[in-house]
């Protein structure tokens, strides 16, 4: 059996921000792990709960990721233009619910996902202690780009378990 090397690094980062980019590193390995050999028609299927589907799942964590960069990490203050094209759907429908993300091949959702996550490592990799650490003042809330990513692995982890489980569900009703 191959040795493995479990670290949280990024050697092009400050100390203090390169485990959190190894962090999500790690979390969106696990995330592509639990999509690996998912047929494509599982991508729109609805899963056992009635819930989100995968891809409008897949949609949101990347919306999530650009939103947390955009508007807390780097604010209005940054002049930093959000991507429009990555995400022309709202993350939510009026009614508060995740809106569907229909008609969507996993290889364009994986393309947004790692869009967003290039952008977030764009402007994080560079960031010293101090800048990464340094709480951004919002309308309702103080957020640090630490905290915000801290607040990003949790998100992942959390809709993570949700597309397994929708992954599950789809092997086990497949005739």
């Amino acid at each position: 059996m191959e040795r493995r090397h479990l670290v949280l690094a990024d050697a092009g980062a400050d100390p203090a921000v390169g485990p959190w980019l190894g962090a999500l590193t790690d979390s969106r390995r696990r995330t592509l792990d639990a999509l690996r050999d998912l047929p494509a028609e599982a991508v729109d299927a609805p899963p056992a709960s009635g819930s989100n589907t995968i891809g409008t799942l897949l949609y949101h964590l990347a919306a999530i990721e650009a939103d947390w960069l955009f508007e807390d990490i780097l604010g209005p203050e940054a002049g930093v233009a959000w991507p429009a094209e990555l995400f022309p759907f709202d993350v939510r429908e009026e009614s508060g619910r995740l809106t569907p993300v229909p008609g969507v091949s996993i290889e364009g959702h994986l393309e947004r996902l790692h869009a967003a996550r290039d952008l977030l490592e764009t402007y994080l990799r560079p960031m010293s202690a101090n800048e990464f650490e340094r709480p951004r003042t919002r309308d309702r809330y103080d957020v640090s780009p630490a905290w915000a990513v801290h607040h990003l692995l949790q998100h992942e982890a959390e809709h993570r378990a949700q597309i397994s489980a929708a992954c599950e569900h789809f092997e086990h009703a497949r005739p």
